[in-house]
């Protein structure tokens, strides 16, 4: 497809027995008209109608909206699909039960047209998202600024150091198309937690970034079942920790990354998935997930030593391995007071 005539946005929307919430969701990306491509993914849902609801929304909109059936493959393996069928300059996935606020939208959309027309595109265009937590009624915006300039392309170099809670997760990242295809990036299928994946292993990829402060994802937290439920990913320990390996076998930091503030960027969000892995396993506290503990530390060594002896002296990950049944007891505790501050899960 000719540059002038694909859209700006494809967006991917991974819906697995999504009926009941997936309209909303919908509904929030139509207000970018022709400059959105939006792609819904039908996981093989069985439960309820979301595959009705999928070709009713194809057929009502059929310039914008593409709709891909597929067997049940999993969040990554929807992702997966999205990305294959996108047309569009830039990409970014909303889950079915998030949606995108109006305006910020459109602030996204006025920016990427002019990064297109500039012919030299920024590769990654990072936003504002918000935590709407179901449960307490609250809702926290993570922004970052700090980091990040505002409304400035930069390099890796012109950035400052993240602080805890402003990872550039996949809710706050809307990568150019071909960075992410460039990159390589093919998500495990029938696993939950892949976006950290999808947004980690592209970094390398990205030499130009800009940060535009608008709240733009709206992300939906607090429901029972939910994947970051804290019961859930407990008893997703093993999907947890297979996201935590294929992160550590993504890239040899720092002699694989380009750039010096990128590779510590890279090693400290990797530092926060190993150790919400090994609190996970300790708050589990059975043999099984104690095992996969050991066994994630001796893939780590087996992959780089020095990147496990540094990895083991990063404060958050010597809070969540304090030795002993007192240390445990301790890691435990500085999880839940950290729980009640950022509302995470």
């Amino acid at each position: 497809m000719p540059a002038a005539d694909r859209p700006i946005l494809s967006i991917a929307i991974p819906c697995y027995n999504s009926a009941d919430y997936m309209d909303h969701c919908v509904e929030s990306l139509l207000t970018g008209a022709t400059d959105v491509e939006i792609i819904i993914v039908d996981d093989g849902s069985t439960k309820d109608n979301t595959a009705a609801k999928a070709d009713a929304w194809g057929r009502r909109h059929p310039d914008t909206i593409k709709v891909i059936h597929q067997e049940n493959k999993g969040h990554g393996g929807a992702v997966n699909a999205g990305l294959a069928a996108a047309t569009g300059h830039y990409f970014r996935v909303v889950d079915s039960d998030d949606w995108l606020g109006r305006d910020a939208l459109g602030l996204l959309l006025s920016k990427l047209r002019g990064f297109v027309a500039s012919g030299d595109p920024v590769d990654l265009v990072v936003t504002n998202y918000v935590y709407e937590h179901v449960a307490t009624g609250s809702r926290r915006v993570i922004r970052y600024l700090g980091p990040l300039p505002t409304n400035k392309k930069v390099a890796w170099e012109k950035t400052r150091l993240f602080a805890l809670g402003q990872n550039i997760l996949m809710h706050a990242a809307t990568y150019r198309t071909q960075v992410l295809r460039d990159s390589g990036v093919v998500l495990p299928e029938h696993t939950f937690y892949v976006d950290n994946i999808y947004v980690y292993v592209p970094l390398p990829n990205v030499r130009t970034l800009y940060y535009l402060p608008v709240d733009l994802y709206h992300y939906f937290i607090g429901r029972d079942d939910q994947s970051v439920n804290e019961s859930v990913m407990l008893g997703r320990l093993d999907q947890q920790m297979r996201v935590t390996r294929a992160m550590v076998e993504a890239h040899k930091l720092p002699e694989g990354i380009p750039d010096r503030k990128l590779a510590r960027y890279m090693e400290n969000y990797l530092a926060l998935i190993v150790a919400a892995s090994s609190i996970f396993a300790i708050i589990r506290g059975d043999e099984e997930a104690l095992e996969m503990r050991r066994s994630m530390w001796e893939h780590i060594d087996s992959v780089d030593p020095d990147l496990r002896a540094r990895l083991g002296r990063h404060f958050v990950v010597l809070g969540s391995n304090l030795a002993g049944p007192l240390g445990r007891r301790l890691s435990i505790a500085g999880y839940r007071i950290a729980q009640r501050l950022f509302h995470f899960n």
